[in-house]
């Protein structure tokens, strides 16, 4: 995050706005533009905090880049790149949930490997044949069933299971990067609706909303209760899928294990289309 190029972004809006343009008198001023002072009565925040995030030393919310581009009167560029610096969409942004072909593609090259792709609201959006084959896969009773937040919090699979440890870390990550994904897209209404009904009904989820943990890296073990083979211990990890802005959650067990063994038995045996795209009516 380039914290200096975005107070050096911040200095320009201030020196290059005319004062009038605000609602400030023109007269008696020595330097051309905004004062910091006067920007920080218009944004709601104090000169020192101005100071500050124009050396590079304080990382704006999402809230206080919106109120600064308000204040400076910024256009449609101005304001995206404000946002851009500071790590968020503009307001109106929405949560990308598009997996393109190169997405896709990751997923048939993991063939024999259980994938799924999902968007920065966890909604899932893509299967690859070896997830389904675990027998996890969720229905659509529910609006929100392909929600992996949802899911862990409201309404957990009954063939997925964890220990203690790896599930508060598991759970930890869901809200760390789903409160990113929040600060990221405010204007996302379906993420918000998500948000506000996870934060009423489930109290281990608004106690980490409130607080939530600093994750490293995705890192976790999971237990898949199969109905022909039994159960099968499986790790997870997170890759970054920069080009559509998506995720993909990857499923591998310990080689030579028995858990491989049960995870090849399964797969081998599945016939089933190799990708499913999640909300449309057939294989994608």
């Amino acid at each position: 995050m380039a914290l200096h190029d975005l107070g050096a972004e911040v200095r320009r809006l201030r020196e290059t706005t005319e004062p009038a343009s605000v609602g400030l008198p023109p007269g008696g001023r020595r330097a051309r533009g905004v004062r910091r002072e006067e920007l920080a009565e218009l944004a709601g925040v104090s000169a020192d905090y101005v100071r500050r995030l124009e050396q590079g030393r304080r990382h704006p919310s999402a809230a206080v880049v919106n109120a600064i581009a308000r204040a400076l009167r910024a256009g449609p560029a101005e304001y995206e790149r404000l946002c851009a610096l500071a790590g968020y969409a503009a307001a109106d942004g929405q949560v990308p949930r598009e997996a393109g072909a190169a997405s896709m593609r990751l997923l048939e090259r993991f063939a024999d490997t259980p994938v799924f792709l999902c968007d920065r609201a966890w909604n899932v959006v893509a299967v690859n044949d070896a997830w389904m084959t675990l027998g996890a896969g969720a229905s659509n009773r529910q609006a929100r069933d392909w929600n992996v937040a949802w899911r862990t919090f409201r309404a957990a699979h009954r063939e997925i299971s964890r220990d203690d440890d790896h599930a508060a870390a598991f759970r930890a990550t869901l809200v760390n990067r789903l409160h990113s994904t929040y600060l990221r897209y405010p204007g996302d209404e379906s993420l918000a609706e998500l948000v506000d009904e996870l934060r009423s009904t489930s109290r281990s989820f608004d106690t980490l909303w409130r607080a939530p943990r600093t994750v490293a890296a995705y890192d976790n073990r999971a237990v898949f209760r199969h109905p022909g083979v039994g159960d099968i211990a499986l790790d997870g990890n997170v890759l970054e899928v920069p080009g559509d802005n998506l995720q993909a959650v990857v499923l591998t067990a310990a080689p030579g294990s028995a858990d491989a063994g049960r995870l090849g038995e399964i797969v081998s045996a599945s016939s089933g289309p190799a990708i499913v795209r999640v909300g449309q009516p057939g294989p994608g």
